[in-house]
C-alpha cells in the first residue's frame, strides 16, 4: 500500500492531524476490503463474523439483539438483520426468551461455532499480513489508537 500521499496521490495535506484522519479512513477501507475478500468464500460479511465472535463470546449463555448492537465493532450495522441472515444460514438461532416473551435470545449454532473455529487461523495469519508492524510496534499503535479515542 505505500505512503498515503502516493496511494491518493495527493501530494501534501492542509495539517498532520488532516493528513492522519484521511490515513485512518483510508486504511479502514482497505481492512475492510481485505476482510471482505477473506470472508467472501464462507458467504459471511466482516459484520456477520463480527456477530458470530461476540456469540461465542457468550460461552453458550444466550444474549438479546440489543447487547449484540451494543458490542458491535460497526454501530452502524443492523443487528436484527445481521442475526435474521445468520439465521437463515444456520449460524444462529433464536428463541423465545422463557422469563420474558417479548425478548428473544439468540444463540450460536454448532455449524456457526464450527466456521468460526475454521476461519481462526485465516483470519489470525490475514491479519499479520494486513499489519505490516512488529508486535511491539503494534502494541504502541494500539496504545497510540486508545489514546487518539480518548
Amino acid at each position: 500500500m505505500g505512503k498515503i500521499e502516493e496511494a491518493i496521490q495527493q501530494k501534501e495535506f492542509k495539517d498532520p492531524y488532516n493528513k492522519l484522519v484521511v490515513n485512518l479512513l483510508y486504511t479502514n477501507s482497505y481492512l475492510v476490503t481485505s476482510q471482505n475478500a477473506l470472508f467472501k468464500p464462507h458467504d459471511l460479511s466482516p459484520e456477520q463474523y463480527n456477530v458470530l465472535r461476540i456469540l461465542r463470546g457468550q460461552n453458550g449463555a444466550p444474549t438479546t439483539v440489543s447487547s449484540i448492537q451494543d458490542r458491535m465493532l460497526n454501530k452502524m450495522s443492523n443487528a436484527s438483520r445481521l442475526v435474521d441472515k445468520l439465521k437463515m444460514k444456520e449460524l444462529v438461532k433464536r428463541e423465545e426468551c422463557p422469563s420474558d416473551r417479548r425478548q428473544v435470545d439468540v444463540l450460536i449454532t454448532e455449524k456457526g461455532l464450527e466456521l468460526l473455529n475454521q476461519l481462526e487461523i485465516q483470519v489470525e495469519e490475514a491479519n499479520r499480513n494486513f499489519v505490516k508492524l512488529t508486535k511491539e510496534e503494534a502494541l504502541q499503535l494500539n496504545d497510540l489508537l486508545d489514546k487518539l479515542r480518548g
